[in-house]
């Protein structure tokens, strides 16, 4: 593919690509890129509202659903491996959007950081299309929910929002449900699965501590207590509840302390 000579530009042509296939390869390519020395540290690429999306999976709301079952049955764990594809499939746009939108007001490290975070989102959803289609199905199958890009939307303008909201909950309450989901996943034994989802955790971790590090850089500038401003900040754009129970081990690995979330807890 022929990209941009901008990274703000090449992020957004992430964006803007709406095949599942295609956006991986243009991640991969981008963060290839920027590796490389191949784009300059320019952002004069206006970031989109909303990225491109496929004609499948249909997006419902999250209230409409439908249940996956138990994980004893494969049609579960489909449905179990899809809704984690999707998840990983919109966080290569959220990481993307990420660096395009925020990337200005931080050093080139930041770029460096979330590029790599970009690049092992698109692997992770490779690994569980693959996984998906060796158990008979694909990506787009079955519905989804965009809450994720919501969320997104929500921190459109605020950098240390956007790390509040994505990084340092979401991706954080993947920590703390993974462990249990391999443990179903090992229960039923798929054991491939399994592997993969211990595998993408491992990477989750650094992504949480990439939000942490860079929030923690930005309210240190500014002057502000980090776990006060999390928690105003949580309070004003985050739509759910930060319950637990958590992963304590793991967020602290990524620098998530109690301090920062203990508060929050319903």
């Amino acid at each position: 593919m022929i990209l941009p000579d901008s990274v703000g530009a090449a992020c957004r042509d992430v964006l803007l690509t709406s095949d599942p296939h295609a956006k991986v390869m243009a991640a991969r390519a981008v963060a290839r890129a920027w590796r490389l020395g191949r784009l300059a540290h320019r952002f004069d690429g206006t970031m989109p509202d909303q990225p491109a999306r496929p004609d499948a999976p249909i997006l419902l709301h999250p209230g409409q659903m439908p249940r996956r079952g138990k994980m004893g049955s494969e049609r579960s764990r489909i449905a179990m491996l899809h809704a984690l594809a999707h998840i990983e499939f919109v966080a290569i746009d959220l990481a993307f959007d990420l660096i395009g939108r925020f990337g200005d007001q931080f050093p080139t490290a930041f770029t460096n950081e979330w590029m790599q975070v970009g690049a092992e989102e698109a692997m992770h959803f490779a690994l569980l299309d693959r996984r998906l289609r060796q158990c008979g199905s694909h990506y787009g199958a079955l519905p989804a929910h965009d809450g994720l890009w919501q969320a997104a939307e929500e921190t459109a303008h605020d950098v240390l929002a956007r790390l509040a909201i994505v990084p340092m909950v979401l991706e954080a309450r993947a920590l703390d449900i993974t462990p249990a989901t391999v443990e179903r996943f090992e229960g039923a034994g798929d054991f491939t699965s399994a592997k993969f989802l211990r595998r993408i955790m491992a990477d989750e971790i650094r992504h949480v501590a990439a939000g942490t590090t860079w929030f923690l850089a930005a309210t240190n500038r500014l002057g502000l207590s980090a776990p006060n401003h999390y928690q105003m900040l949580v309070k004003r754009h985050f739509r759910g509840s930060v319950k637990p129970p958590f992963n304590d081990s793991a967020r602290r690995q990524a620098g998530l302390t109690r301090e920062f979330y203990a508060a929050l807890a319903t």
